[in-house]
């Protein structure tokens, strides 16, 4: 089915959101720095697929 498409989204957001990635020094311990990085990338990645 769509599993193509769910993991290559999956890879996008561990390339553009380096926040997920424990050894870059953008690395955040937060919970909540976490949810708006991947909140945005989700917004911004849906909002250009759209134009």
């Amino acid at each position: 089915g769509k599993t193509n498409h769910i993991e290559r989204f999956n890879n996008t957001l561990r390339q553009r959101v380096c926040r997920l990635v424990r050894k870059t020094l953008s690395f955040s311990k937060k919970l909540e720095n976490h949810i708006g990085a991947i909140w945005y990338f989700i917004h911004h990645y849906n909002y250009v697929l759209s134009q």
